[in-house]
Formats: structure tokens, C-alpha cells, sequence
């Protein structure tokens, strides 16, 4: 019997796995440590926002994401004509794909990029080129060595998931500059809003001195609205056409819509988020250190946790930790099979954890 065949390359893709969801049980409190999500949840207004269109839920969006894009150019000083949004930053980053890759073409991703890149381009039967890291980091030089007559996209998170390192902005000038000019540079500033360094910028005027580069960023971190799929990229005007005219046209729902608008103007909100992940991450990356174990220094709302390879290995920690309710990130899917990614949590889970890998390395 016939039946209906997946394009070539589909079946060769490895389906994304999100970080394990905790299967709450009587008597346990459970923390979930293994998707990058804020502690703190939305801003009180997001939220007020939100329940503020419930009453008006049979009417379709603004196909266009106005107050959004409008509210985006106030924060950043951008032309909101120059802003997509989308139902988070993974769908622009599919819809970039669909635009720029066809069968034969290849992107440049890096070892420990983010999986949705090499997902994206191996849809489109387009080839996934992995470029080496130096220290976990991306390297400029190894993405430039990659590039070939083929290369049409270059991915860089930056900062990076699940590494939480970044390159300097003059790094990534500097990569921009050595890539041919038909070669689109995609930045990926997921979590740019934790970078507390001088030599970080998130793209934006790389963006706007370039015709082929872009820059994407997400409500799901610090804004904390992740249940709601909201994202968006800034880049050129030729860019936001192309891929507009392949985006749904009510791909951002209204109360995300209004929800994010009200987030990104909350700045007290982002401040005290900011505030808290960077005083904890410094607390965690001392303390973690202190049992023995390598943790990779880190930018983002989450630390890298290296183990031995074998006695206390990752796994065993994982188990360990998952039977007190704190549920990590298992990294084997992102060839860092001795690693854990903790996102930072509460002082509660924070505190916690640690408590928990000091008896787990004294075998308590």
C-alpha cells in the first residue's frame, strides 16, 4: 500500500527535546531547572494586559503586529517598519530558512549551537555545516574556514544556549566582515537581556549598517511570556519584505500581542530580573566550584555544569538530583554528554541545588 512520502533529509532530522518537565508527586516539591524559564513569571501589567482582550477572543489579530513593533521601535529606537514579529523567535527563524535556503545550499551553525538552527536548515533540504568552538565559544575564524560557494546563512547565538558564552562585538564585526556579502548573518540575542558586559551588543547596529544581517530576539526569557510565543527580528527593509510574504498573516496573537507590549515596557521588572540572575549566577558558578566541579563561565540565566566521566557523572547527578525535585538539563543531544545546564532559580532552588551536588560529590 501506498502512502503519502516526507520530502528528502526530513526522516534524517532529530526532533528538538525540550527539557524535562517534572511529574509532580504528593509531599515533593518539585523545582524545574531545565528550560531557561524566569522565576520571577511575566510583569504583573503583561498579565493585566493579557486578561484585558479575554472578551474579545473571536476577533482575529492585527495581521502586522502594529502595537508591537511600534512599542519595540520606542524601547530600541528602531523603525518599527523594519520589525517582524512572530510566534517566537523560532518560527522567524524557520521562516528565514524557507526565504534564504533551498536543496544544495548550506548554513553554518557551531557544535554547540542552539538544535533549532540545523533543524531549520535540513527542512528546507538545505546541509547543516557544524564550524568547531574554541572553548565553547563560538570562533570566528573556524565559521570562516567553513564557508564555502554553498554557505548562504550563518547562525550565531549570541549569547550562546546552552554554553552561555558570547563573542565581543567586535568579534562579530570582525565576522561579518570576512563572510561574503550574499552570506545572510543571523544573530540570535535570545538572552542578550542578562549580558552585563562593556564589549556586548546584541547586533542592532550591525543591523542597521548592513544589508545582510539581522537580528532576532524573544519574550520568553526575562519577559517570562514563553506560555505565549511571542519573538521578534530586526533587519533590513528587503529582509522584512522577503519573509513577509511567506508569514502567516495572524501569527501573533492578540493577547500575546498586548501581553508583550506591556512587558517590554516594565524596565523596573527586567531590572530586578537582571539584578537577581547575575548576583546568583556569580553565587552559583563560586559555590559549585567550590565541590570540585567545572562550571563554564557563564552570560546568560543559566550555568554549565561539567562532571567526570565516570564515578559522579552527569547522569548519576541528574538522578540524584531529579529524586530531591530539581530537574536540570541533560545536554547528550547537544554533544555535551558530561554537562547539566541549570537554569537559576529561585534562592530557594538555587540554594538547594547546591545542597544537593555537595552530598551527591560526598556520596551522602
Amino acid at each position: 500500500m501506498s502512502r503519502p512520502v516526507p520530502n528528502p533529509g526530513i526522516l534524517d532530522i532529530a526532533p528538538y527535546t525540550p527539557g524535562k518537565t517534572p511529574v509532580p508527586e504528593p509531599g515533593r516539591k518539585v523545582f524545574k531547572l531545565s528550560a531557561n524559564e524566569t522565576p520571577f513569571g511575566p510583569s504583573p501589567r503583561a498579565i493585566e494586559a493579557f486578561k484585558h482582550v479575554a472578551d474579545h477572543l473571536e476577533d482575529y489579530p492585527e495581521g502586522t503586529s502594529r502595537v508591537l513593533r511600534e512599542a519595540i521601535g520606542r524601547t530600541f529606537g528602531l523603525d518599527p517598519n523594519r520589525i517582524i514579529c512572530g510566534a517566537g523567535s523560532d518560527e522567524i527563524l524557520n521562516l528565514l530558512a524557507h526565504t534564504y535556503l533551498s536543496h544544495g545550499d548550506e548554513a553554518i551553525s557551531t557544535t554547540h549551537g542552539f538544535l533549532v538552527y540545523p533543524i531549520a536548515t535540513m527542512a528546507v533540504g538545505a546541509r547543516n555545516v557544524v564550524a568547531a568552538e574554541k572553548n565553547l565559544t563560538a570562533d570566528v575564524d573556524a565559521i570562516l574556514k567553513a564557508v564555502t560557494p554553498r554557505t548562504k546563512l550563518v547562525w550565531l547565538a549570541n549569547p550562546n544556549n546552552p554554553t552561555g558564552t558570547y563573542l565581543p562585538f567586535d568579534e562579530v564585526k570582525r565576522l561579518r566582515a570576512g563572510l561574503p556579502s550574499h552570506v545572510l548573518l543571523v544573530l540570535d540575542a535570545a538572552y542578550c537581556d542578562y549580558v552585563s558586559r562593556n564589549d556586548y551588543e546584541m547586533g542592532i547596529e550591525l543591523v542597521a549598517t548592513t544589508e545582510n544581517t539581522v537580528v532576532t530576539h524573544t519574550f520568553s526569557k526575562i519577559h517570562g511570556l514563553a506560555a505565549l510565543r511571542i519573538g521578534w527580528m530586526f533587519g533590513p527593509e528587503h529582509i522584512i519584505d522577503a519573509v513577509n510574504r511567506i508569514r502567516g498573516p495572524f501569527n501573533v496573537s492578540t493577547p500575546a500581542m498586548y501581553a508583550a507590549v506591556a512587558a517590554i515596557e516594565d524596565t523596573e521588572h527586567q531590572a530586578m530580573s537582571k539584578q537577581f540572575t547575575e548576583t546568583w549566577r556569580n553565587w552559583l558558578a563560586e559555590e559549585i566550584g567550590k565541590l570540585g566541579l567545572k562550571v563554564t563561565p557563564s552570560v546568560a540565566n543559566f550555568v554549565l555544569i561539567h562532571f567526570p566521566t565516570e564515578g559522579k557523572t552527569s547522569d548519576a547527578a541528574d538522578a540524584f538530583l531529579t529524586k530531591r525535585g530539581l530537574v536540570l538539563r541533560s545536554l547528550k543531544n547537544y554533544g555535551l554528554p558530561h554537562s547539566l545546564r541549570m537554569t537559576i532559580g529561585t534562592e530557594e532552588a538555587n540554594r538547594l541545588v547546591v545542597e544537593g551536588l555537595r552530598d551527591f560529590m560526598a556520596g551522602r
